[in-house]
């Protein structure tokens, strides 16, 4: 395929999804990962789209706001999601949390449960559950901006432990690709908290459907819980209902 015709096919693959990795492009215009490598730097250079690790995304869109940013948005709607989310536990409970906003709101509704055991790697989510929790903190590489350990210690870490529920987070949730994420490390971070549950619940707003970060975390059939606060749309909808996932709506 003529380098031009890459770059279109290559552009209204992004266009479409909102990002691609460059092992998916190298497979579906059958060349070498250096030449979509080549191709994204040329038309990076060209302003047509953004360069991200791994792949590329259109301008602008891959890259989620602070986290203390995102504590304040849609905030009523997170509180929400968490208040139904913690009516899922009882005292005693064993648990796991990933990094993410609508997870720390979770942790906040849950400090007036006794006895859990929680293991999590994320800064605020233990300094909220110390003290009345039992709270195992995952290693591995500080990132400060989210304020949490990643990495592979952090995988091996959290590998030891069987949990009852596992509470993730989701950069965007779509019927076709799953739950992705923005970062590699912290989607394979969840990955290893699905493998070490009985009971997956994911809490999104609505602000997450039908989008689609660069890195796949999960598909559909590995979740068995959506808190969320509105109906997701129909292909999402279906795409769940298909895969015996029950959808909460927070009131």
């Amino acid at each position: 395929m003529h380098r031009t015709a890459r770059h279109s096919a290559i552009l209204a693959k992004i266009t479409n999804t909102g990002s691609c990795t460059v092992a998916d492009l190298a497979q579906r215009l059958d060349v070498s990962g250096e030449t979509i490598r080549r191709d994204i730097k040329r038309m990076a250079s060209q302003g047509l789209l953004r360069k991200v690790h791994g792949g590329a995304t259109l301008p602008g869109l891959l890259h989620e706001a602070s986290f203390e940013q995102r504590m304040t948005e849609n905030a009523a709607a997170k509180e929400a999601i968490a208040r139904a989310a913690a009516a899922h536990i009882a005292d005693g409970e064993t648990l796991s949390f990933d990094t993410g906003t609508t997870t720390a709101c979770v942790a906040r509704a849950l400090t007036g449960r006794r006895g859990l055991t929680v293991v999590t790697n994320s800064l605020e989510i233990a300094r909220t559950m110390a003290g009345a929790s039992r709270v195992f903190m995952a290693g591995g590489e500080l990132h400060a901006e989210i304020g949490a350990g990643l990495g592979p210690a952090a995988v091996e870490f959290v590998g030891q432990f069987r949990v009852r529920t596992a509470f993730l987070s989701a950069g965007a949730i779509d019927a076709e690709d799953g739950l992705t994420d923005f970062d590699m490390a912290e989607a394979r971070f969840s990955r290893a908290l699905i493998e070490a549950a009985e009971r997956v619940i994911v809490v999104a707003d609505q602000s997450k459907f039908g989008k689609r970060a660069l890195v796949r975390a999960c598909g559909i059939e590995a979740i068995d819980m959506l808190i969320t606060d509105a109906p997701p749309p129909p292909a999402l909808a279906d795409r769940l209902d298909e895969a015996g996932v029950v959808v909460e709506v927070a009131g």
